[in-house]
């Protein structure tokens, strides 16, 4: 019965397979021209899109327009083809669960319970990739920026203006989220947004809460008449500070986070090794 499910198993991949070679260039020729999909699962997420838009609720449009920015998504994934890739997910987690509690010869209830537990998890599994790829952007962006004020202090202090000086960082700094974040929010300056409005869309999109401070900075020095040169300076060096206090953290949390591995891994495996020759001349002892 065994080598029966799993024949048929089998058999259903191979199906999707054959269905993805043969409909996939055809459900990505009725995509956009000149977007390029980036994964070989792109055909299925356009084919499921259009059944999972009535499903689309405006939480869900909220959360995208929050976190995509920060995770750096493209621009062509739209709520209803990211719901999507989450039900694709969530399928492919249902089909190996149950394959898995088929494989086991298990009861029918658990086969059922676990297949329902892998689409679950299948489902918010994208979630959990965007909101670390997030994170994991933000903290780039935190290690980036000292460098980035440097170079925005020496263009204003060699006589460009703030504007100027902004676009010149967007365009010729290191490449990296910050930068590729600041070049996003300075092209709306051309579509007419003042300065102020487009800087406060920065900040909100970086998440960063240096970020935050810098526009905060500009804000009150553009209202006050401040210079902007030891202001920068500031921003960069307090920047800087709090980067290395960042670390210092981190290397005082070490110890800790190596603790659990130790007790769990290492020290077994020694008290394996000294006990073993002890236990069998116990043994051969008599005891």
């Amino acid at each position: 019965m065994n080598w029966f499910w799993i024949g048929l198993c089998l058999a259903a991949l191979a199906a999707c397979l054959g269905l993805w070679v043969v409909g996939g260039p055809w459900v990505a020729a009725r995509g956009e021209a000149g977007i390029r999909p980036p994964a070989f699962w792109w055909p299925w997420v356009l084919a499921l899109a259009p059944w999972c838009a009535p499903f689309v609720t405006w939480r869900m449009r909220r959360a995208l327009q929050v976190w995509g920015p920060r995770a750096g998504l493209a621009s062509h994934w739209e709520v209803e083809r990211w719901l999507a890739a989450c039900v694709l997910a969530g399928g492919c987690g249902a089909a190996l669960a149950g394959a898995a509690a088929l494989m086991g010869n298990v009861p029918a209830r658990i086969g059922i319970v676990s297949a329902l537990a892998g689409a679950g998890l299948g489902f918010i599994w994208p979630d959990r990739i965007l909101r670390r790829r997030a994170a994991g952007r933000r903290l780039r962006m935190m290690r980036e920026l000292p460098f980035m004020l440097d170079l925005l202090t020496l263009c204003v202090e060699a006589g460009l203006s703030l504007p100027a000086a902004l676009h010149q960082v967007a365009g010729h700094a290191p490449e990296g989220p910050l930068r590729q974040s600041l070049r996003e929010a300075a092209a709306l300056e051309r579509t007419g947004m003042e300065r102020s409005r487009w800087l406060q869309r920065w900040a909100e999109q970086a998440d960063v809460p240096g970020v935050r401070n810098l526009v905060s900075a500009l804000a009150q020095a553009d209202r006050l008449g401040m210079s902007l040169g030891p202001l920068l300076r500031a921003q960069a060096e307090r920047q800087r500070s709090e980067r290395f206090l960042r670390a210092e953290k981190l290397a005082l949390e070490a110890p800790v986070r190596m603790l659990f591995p130790m007790v769990l891994c290492i020290f077994p495996c020694t008290f394996l090794v000294i006990g073993f020759p002890v236990a069998v001349k116990l043994l051969d002892a008599g005891f």
